[in-house]
């Protein structure tokens, strides 16, 4: 008697039973003794495969490397005997959660005498736009200092006008850039953070700065990269018109959704905007590949922000995020936040059903009531949607929710209003409102980014690190 069956490899193989009571009819005695036990393992198996127990999840190792691990394997010459410093949050971990700054104080040899915290600080506990001051770290009794407003005041009452404190202060470099007196105590910088995948996000710009402010002082700049966790193939959106709309929300010419990481983008500005060029290196990532989302990498998600809770938050975030430039909530104060948005002047039902009749590739509408517990609408009943994604290889986040604005703006002409500067400098580009203004087809705009993508794609392709 043969059974095959999958062992936990994937493979199947064969059982082989001759047993004198097989022989003599005896099968379901046999069954019970011998084959159902069996049958139970087996089944088990299974289902911890389905549940995600195993293979990367857990207890296995995952298919990614990130730089901090390859950094700390194979090349710690280039920080021996040197004052290091580390711009990270709590995204900086290895594969299992172990923080880069934990794995770096117990690593012989090493000496690491600061830390920089980028928008939303080194722990990861202040929310979006929130002023972060210098301290001393009581765990690491090492000095952290804020590349986000150091030098910032914090107004009264931020909290309770969030969004306008936010779009005022991300466009403007002030308390930005670090100062000669953050870094003139170290003698080789880390940069361990990981992106989202969207032009739109501080962290980014952050790296720019501090590259800046390294080359000027003459350290040493390293990028242990991450992947991009939306994948690094898909582009989308226009590229920015560079300098008239470069903010801190967006600092040079490329696209919404990039599709690159934070080690290849280092590359590029420090090739082609650095006004002075950084002693610059990148420590890839093992095991990546552009196809790849953050899910198929095995590594924990480790939120990168306090409003990018879930993968699916990153995913719809490169269009989303344009609500910001708008009087429609984007979801913040909310558990799906970029997912839910909307307004109390919207009636969620009527709005999903015009978006659904869209028909756009690889998304669904729900219609979705929510109250947020700060920034827009804080303790206001909104009606709106909630976006679902049901093909993110088809969907188009970017081309989505300009639809959606566009949408909106049509069925709610007397209440919808841009934050006119500040959208633009999320776009990158003044045209899209224009566009949406003048009631003008989209078609067109979307027509143009994709030629200018092209070009893009090649002009990033000398940057590129993984395949």
């Amino acid at each position: 008697m043969r059974i095959r069956y999958f062992n936990p490899q994937g493979n199947y193989q064969f059982l082989n039973f001759r047993t004198k009571s097989w022989e003599r009819g005896n099968n379901f005695s046999v069954f019970l003794i011998v084959f159902l036990p069996i049958l139970i393992i087996l089944s088990f198996s299974c289902q911890t495969e389905r549940i995600g127990i195993s293979k990367g999840k857990t207890g296995h190792r995952p298919l990614v490397k990130p730089g901090l691990e390859v950094f700390l394997e194979k090349h710690l010459n280039l920080v021996k005997g040197k004052k290091i410093g580390l711009i990270t949050n709590p995204t900086g971990v290895d594969c299992q959660l172990v923080s880069s700054i934990d794995r770096l104080m117990s690593t012989s040899g090493v000496r690491l005498v600061a830390l920089y915290g980028p928008e939303h600080g080194v722990r990861g506990n202040a929310q979006a736009g929130e002023y972060v001051p210098f301290y001393v770290d009581e765990k690491y009794k090492l000095p952290v200092f804020s590349l986000y407003g150091q030098s910032m005041k914090p107004p009264q009452n931020m909290l309770l006008r969030l969004d306008e404190f936010m779009r005022s202060f991300d466009i403007t470099e002030a308390g930005k850039i670090p100062e000669q007196s953050m870094v003139k105590e170290i003698e080789v910088m880390l940069f361990d953070l990981q992106d989202v995948g969207t032009r739109v996000y501080t962290y980014i710009a952050t790296m720019a700065y501090a590259m800046e402010a390294c080359a000027e002082a003459g350290i040493p700049f390293i990028v242990l990269d991450r992947p991009n966790p939306i994948n690094g193939v898909a582009m989308e959106g226009p590229i920015l018109k560079y300098p008239d709309f470069s903010s801190f929300v967006g600092l040079y010419p490329i696209p919404l959704r990039h599709g690159m990481t934070v080690g290849e983008l280092a590359l590029l500005f420090n090739e082609k905007f650095l006004k002075k060029k950084a002693q610059l290196t990148v420590i890839p990532a093992e095991g990546w590949k552009r196809t790849m989302w953050f899910d198929e990498t095995g590594l924990p998600w480790v939120i990168p922000s306090p409003n990018m809770p879930t993968l699916d938050t990153a995913t719809v975030y490169p269009g989303q995020v344009l609500l910001e430039g708008t009087n429609v909530s984007e979801g913040r104060g909310t558990t799906r936040p970029f997912e839910l948005c909307g307004a109390p002047w919207i009636d969620g039902y009527e709005l999903a059903e015009a978006m659904n009749e869209l028909a756009l590739p690889g998304v669904r509408f729900r219609e979705a009531w929510f109250t947020p517990t700060f920034s827009k609408y804080r303790g206001e009943l909104c009606g709106g949607v909630q976006v679902h994604v049901t093909d993110r290889n088809l969907y188009q986040p970017i081309k989505t929710s300009l639809l959606l604005i566009q949408m909106i703006k049509k069925m709610y002409p007397e209440k919808f209003e841009f934050h006119g500067t500040y959208f633009d400098k999320l776009m990158g580009t003044d045209e899209v409102r224009k566009y949406l203004e003048a009631k003008k087809d989209l078609k067109e705009l979307f027509s143009r980014w994709d030629e200018a993508l092209q070009t893009f794609a090649a002009e990033r392709y000398p940057f590129l690190l993984y395949k």
